[in-house]
């Protein structure tokens, strides 16, 4: 291992690259003055000095291989689930013996009673922490720290386990994430997990280097996390279940808007690749994105020639970013008109476009890029980030050259990248799935209310751009008691609790069928199939749609059907 790599992979001078590959490394030739990283045979991360990324032009890089930025998506019951009622019959007590749920996540607080099996010994295989560098790092990844199952149980003994094994949650999103999906059950506190005799592989991501959240001009206090890191945790995972040779659940409970929401970018890749091996589901929020006004579409008719988009910064969005996606083979453009009333005419587009423009009466500057062709869908992206942004509502013009009548897209920042007051004046519920949650083979999961049987009013709402149907099935994710980081049970409401409750509907799953024999080589499609034949329906709706994918998850209904 050289000394200068390892910097390359974890210094803040470095920038990384998502480049897909596929196992055919000419594609890579052009880097060869840069550090070339092997995530696998389809991706790699290139890594390259930061002064490289500037604020000024995507020149002479791709959007796509830039790393998408990725937050969090979550802020009762089994009974909701089916989960009580299967294991009240004798032959169906399954509870995710024999099986693996992978948590890419915050952390985890592995001394928390709830993820202790009866002999008090870890739940937890091994735990990888991206955040502590001390060259113990697993397989080929050059960053972070691995620790075993021996060694937490080693700390779970002393009186200081920080000082044996330091891997903390801060957060807490992580421990809430691992508790719902396989904690242990607590009466007092009316708790219990989906799949208790499931064991864990967890990865604490690293947060988003200092190079990207300046590109897209993410406020310094915000916890995101970047592209490559994720798809390294998913990987790990995948590693050690091979190892193992135990069937897997990887749970995902972040999302992003950024990108064509076609399940096209380098994430949404790797996920359904992996996700279509046998004895590996991928299971993922949809987002909490619905109900912030962060999403407008509109039409254009060639005899009008624009559609008009008013938009509502906030006074504490100084500076953020959204993303404008065109449909081919049409060629868009845009002219913007500040609150403060300057108007700056429609700007042509050309091939590759970039300008930096500067406002006379107040602060504000916008850098502006125009990809005609963006490699991840083939259809325009206009991407927009704003500095010193005045607050108030700007009016942009949106154009189209010839004489179809086309349509387009334009995407806010998700979760507290943003406040709430900045918005869309006429928004659109609709296409608001997250990335990687538009990826066509994983799970994607929304949130409802198992007492109302409401949706979670934020749930992020489908088809895909490419109207690929997401979200798939909706599980409970309103108030939902778990854990936090300090041992507290408190309510969570999001589809990334959701997406916790499903990972371990699919550990019970992979029980029945793999450990006990029934059903061998399921993959996340054949998952899928399960979860949306049980899926308990409205009679007053068509299935599958927009809001609730296939329906309500129900895994007693699920060997019902069988039955």
């Amino acid at each position: 291992m050289i000394t200068d790599e390892r910097q390359m992979v974890n210094g803040e001078d470095y920038a990384d690259l998502v480049i897909f590959y596929l196992n055919n490394r000419a594609l890579l030739e052009g880097y060869r003055d840069s550090y070339i990283h092997y995530i696998n045979e389809a991706f790699a991360v290139v890594h390259i000095p930061a002064s490289q990324i500037n604020m000024r032009t995507l020149n002479p890089f791709r959007y796509q291989i830039i790393p998408t930025v990725f937050v969090l998506t979550s802020e009762i019951s089994l009974e909701a689930s089916g989960v009580t009622n299967l294991r009240n019959i004798p032959r169906f007590d399954l509870r995710g013996s024999g099986t693996l749920i992978g948590i890419i996540d915050t952390g985890i607080d592995y001394t928390n009673p709830l993820l202790l099996k009866p002999d008090g010994t870890t739940k937890i295989v091994s735990l990888w922490d991206q955040t502590i560098d001390s060259g113990n790092s697993p397989y080929n990844t050059m960053f972070g720290t691995e620790y075993s199952s021996q060694e937490i149980n080693l700390a779970l003994t002393s009186e200081n386990p920080t000082e044996i094994v330091p891997s903390t949650d801060d957060n807490g999103h992580g421990t809430m994430m691992a508790a719902v999906a396989a904690g242990n059950e607590d009466q007092q506190a009316e708790f219990a997990g989906v799949a208790p005799d499931a064991e864990l592989i967890v990865v604490k991501l690293r947060p988003a280097k200092q190079y990207i959240k300046k590109f897209f001009i993410i406020p310094e206090d915000v916890l995101c996390y970047q592209e490559n890191h994720i798809m390294w945790g998913v990987q790990y995972c995948i590693n050690k279940a091979n190892e193992l040779n135990k069937p897997i659940v990887i749970c995902l409970g972040i999302g992003s808007s950024q990108g064509s929401h076609t399940g096209q970018s380098s994430l949404s890749i790797f996920l359904s690749i992996y996700g279509d091996l046998p004895r590996r589901a991928v299971v993922i929020s949809a987002g909490n994105e619905g109900n912030l006004g962060r999403h407008y579409s509109g039409t254009i008719d060639p005899s009008i020639g624009y559609n008009n988009v008013l938009l509502n910064v906030g006074e504490n969005d100084t500076g953020f970013f959204m993303e404008l996606w065109g449909t081919s083979p049409v060629i868009y453009s845009i002219s913007i008109l500040s609150p403060n009333g300057e108007y700056i005419p429609q700007i042509s587009a050309s091939l590759q476009l970039n300008r930096e423009i500067s406002f006379i009466f107040d602060f504000s500057t916008i850098y502006i890029d125009y990809i005609i062709t963006e490699s991840e869908s083939g259809d325009q992206l206009i991407l927009m980030r704003f500095e010193n942004a005045t607050p108030g509502v700007w009016s942009f013009n949106v154009y189209s050259q010839g004489d179809l009548i086309t349509d387009f897209n334009i995407w806010l920042p998700m979760g507290n990248i943003i406040s709430d007051q900045t918005y869309f004046l006429q928004p659109d519920i609709y296409t608001t799935v997250t990335a990687p949650g538009t990826a066509e083979v994983p799970i994607t999961i929304t949130a409802y209310n198992p007492v109302n049987k409401n949706l979670y009013v934020n749930s992020s709402r489908g088809y895909t751009r490419s109207h690929t149907v997401k979200p798939d099935l909706a599980a409970p994710g309103v108030n939902y008691i778990a854990p936090n980081n300090n041992k507290e049970f408190v309510n969570y409401s999001g589809t990334g609790v959701a997406t916790a409750h499903t990972a371990g509907i699919i550990a019970m799953i992979y029980e029945w069928a793999e450990i006990r024999g029934n059903r061998t080589g399921l993959d996340s499609v054949g998952i899928k199939d399960y979860l949306a034949r049980g899926a308990i329906r409205s009679p007053t709706l068509i299935y599958p749609n927009r809001d609730w994918g296939y329906g309500i998850l129900d895994i007693f209904n699920i060997f019902n059907i069988l039955r």
